[in-house]
C-alpha cells in the first residue's frame, strides 16, 4: 500500500483485535455523557427560559435524532475496521477526504479547548481558596481577550497535563475513565442532594419553576435552534464514530451499545443539571449555569477541593477520549507517513488554545446558538453525503484495499470527488446568512427573516440538502463502483 495513504494508525483493525462488546459502547457513552458540557447543556436551556420538562424533552429528542446517523456511520467502522478519515475517502476521494476530516478536527479542537478550560478553571476554583493572592494577580493579557491571569495559569497547567497524557498514549486513559465512571456520578448526586435540601420544600418548588416564555411563539423560536444545538452537541461523534466502532465484535454490539448508552445517559445526567440549575435560581436569586462556578460558592474548602479535583480528572478523561482520538487521526490523515497519532494530538492541543475556548462558554446563548448550532451547519452536510454514499449508492459495500490506493475507484479526479465537495457547499450555503447575523457581522434585519431563520435548522438543512444533492449528482453516473468524476 502507498505509504502516504497508509499508516498503522489508519490501517483496518484486524478481526481478531475487535474486542469491544455492547457494554463497552454503552460504557463509552455513559462516560462521555457524564461531563460538565452536558450539565451546561441542560443549564443553558433553563437559563434560556425553559422549565425542567421542556429542557429534558429537548435534550432527549436531540439525542434520539443524532443517534440515527451515529449508528448508520458506525456500520462501516464495525464492518471494515476503518477509522473516519479512511471511510470519508469513499465519498470525498482519497485526497478530498481531508476536507471533512479537517472540518471535524477543527471542531474537535474547539471542544478540546472548552474541556481544557473547564478543567483548568476547576483547578483555579480550588487553588484560590488556599491561595487568595491568585485572584489578585495583575492582568497580563489584553482586555479584549477576557482572560484573567489566575484562571489563565491554571488553564495552561491543565493543558500541559493533557498533552502529557497524549504523550503517554491512548491506553493511559483507561484508569482515568474508570475513576470518572465512579466519581463523577457521585459528585453529580451530591449536587442533586444539595439542590433538594437547599430549597425549602425540596423538589416541589424546583420542578414547579415556570417557563419564562411569554407565548408559544417565543417558545418555538427558542426550541428549534435549541433542538438543533442538542443534535449539534454530538454531531462531531456522529461522523467519526467509526474511530470507535472499528473495534466492535459485531454490528449488534455497536448498535445496542449506542442505543442503550447515548439517549439515556445524556437525559439522566441532564436532569441533574436541570434540577440543580433551577435550584440556584431559588437559592441565589440568579441562574448559575456553570457547575464549577456553583461549587466554588460553597464554604467548605475541603469539599470544594475534592469536587474540583474530581472535575479536573473526569474532564481529562473525557477530553482525551472524545476530543483527542478523532482529530489526532484526522491530522494524521493529512500525511500518514509523517504525522503520527501523538503528533496529531499535539496539533489538536495547540489549536485548542488558539480558538479562545473561554469565550465560547462565556454565556449560554453563545454556547448554543454560536458554537453548537454554528458548527452543526458544517458537519450536517458531511454526514448527509457520507450516509447517502454508503447506503443509497454503494449499498454498504466498499473495496477495502482501494481505500488506500491513489489509482483505485476512490481516487475520482486526481483524488477529489468534485460532486461531494459541491454538495458540501450546497448544504452549508443556506446557513451562512443566519450565522453571520448571529455573530453580528450583518444586521439581523439586513435580510428577510425566512433567510436568516434557516440557520435555526442548520444541521437538518445541511444534512438533507447535501445528502439529496450528492445522491442526484452521483446517480447521473452509470456505475458507482468504478466512478471517476471526469
Amino acid at each position: 500500500m502507498p505509504t502516504n495513504l497508509y499508516s498503522e494508525d489508519l490501517a483496518p483493525v484486524p478481526a481478531g483485535s475487535r474486542t469491544w462488546n455492547t457494554w463497552n459502547y454503552a460504557a463509552l457513552w455513559i462516560s462521555m455523557s457524564l461531563c460538565i458540557p452536558t450539565y451546561m447543556l441542560a443549564s443553558s436551556l433553563i437559563e434560556g427560559g425553559m422549565n425542567w420538562w421542556q429542557a429534558i424533552l429537548t435534550i432527549f429528542a436531540g439525542n434520539t435524532v443524532v443517534l440515527i446517523p451515529m449508528i448508520l456511520n458506525g456500520h462501516a467502522g464495525a464492518k471494515y475496521g476503518i477509522p473516519f478519515p479512511v471511510f470519508a475517502r469513499a465519498s470525498f476521494g482519497t485526497k478530498g477526504a481531508n476536507v471533512p476530516a479537517l472540518l471535524r478536527a477543527i471542531v474537535a479542537c474547539g471542544w478540546f479547548g472548552i474541556q481544557t478550560w473547564i478543567g483548568g478553571f476547576a483547578i483555579y476554583q480550588m487553588l484560590r481558596l488556599w491561595i487568595p493572592a491568585l485572584e489578585q494577580l495583575p492582568a497580563i493579557f489584553p482586555a479584549s481577550w477576557g482572560l484573567a491571569t489566575g484562571p489563565a495559569i491554571c488553564f495552561i497547567l491543565f493543558w500541559i497535563l493533557n498533552m502529557y497524557v497524549v504523550y503517554l498514549g491512548i491506553d493511559s486513559i483507561k484508569k482515568l475513565l474508570v475513576f470518572k465512571a465512579i466519581f463523577l456520578p457521585v459528585a453529580a448526586l451530591a449536587l442533586l442532594y444539595w439542590a433538594i435540601h437547599a430549597v425549602n420544600g425540596g423538589l416541589g418548588p424546583i420542578l414547579t419553576q415556570p417557563s419564562r416564555f411569554q407565548n408559544a411563539g417565543a417558545f418555538w423560536a427558542f426550541f428549534i435552534p435549541a433542538l438543533t444545538g442538542m443534535v449539534g452537541f454530538w454531531a462531531t461523534l456522529s461522523l467519526n464514530i467509526p474511530d470507535f466502532t472499528r473495534y466492535a465484535r459485531s454490528q449488534q454490539a455497536q448498535v445496542k451499545g449506542q442505543a442503550l448508552g447515548l439517549p439515556t445517559s445524556m437525559t439522566l445526567f441532564s436532569f441533574m443539571g436541570v434540577v440543580v440549575t433551577s435550584a440556584t435560581t431559588i437559592v441565589y436569586g440568579t441562574t448559575i449555569w456553570d457547575p464549577v462556578v456553583l461549587a466554588g460558592k460553597f464554604d467548605n474548602k475541603i469539599l470544594v477541593s475534592i469536587a474540583m479535583i474530581a472535575v479536573a480528572i473526569s474532564t481529562l478523561a473525557t477530553n482525551i477520549a472524545a476530543n483527542i482520538v478523532s482529530p489526532a487521526n484526522d491530522f494524521a490523515h493529512l500525511n500518514p507517513a509523517k504525522i503520527s497519532f501523538r503528533t496529531g494530538g499535539f496539533i489538536t492541543g495547540i489549536i485548542g488554545i488558539l480558538i479562545f475556548p473561554w469565550k465560547l462558554v462565556a454565556d449560554p446563548g453563545g454556547y448554543i446558538f454560536t458554537w453548537l448550532v454554528g458548527y452543526s451547519s458544517l458537519l450536517g452536510p458531511v454526514g448527509g453525503i457520507m450516509i447517502a454514499d454508503y447506503y443509497l449508492l454503494r449499498r454498504q459495500h466498499l473495496e477495502l484495499d482501494e481505500l488506500y490506493q491513489h489509482d483505485g475507484r476512490y481516487s475520482y479526479a486526481n483524488g477529489y470527488n468534485r460532486y461531494a465537495l459541491l454538495a458540501l457547499l450546497l448544504g452549508v450555503a443556506p446557513n451562512i446568512p443566519g450565522f453571520l447575523a448571529t455573530i453580528h457581522v450583518i444586521a439581523a434585519d439586513a435580510l428577510p427573516a425566512w433567510i436568516t431563520g434557516i440557520y435555526s435548522y442548520a444541521w437538518f438543512v445541511g444534512f438533507f440538502v447535501s445528502g439529496i444533492g450528492y445522491t442526484l449528482m452521483m446517480r447521473s453516473i452509470k456505475s458507482i463502483e468504478y466512478v471517476t468524476a471526469d
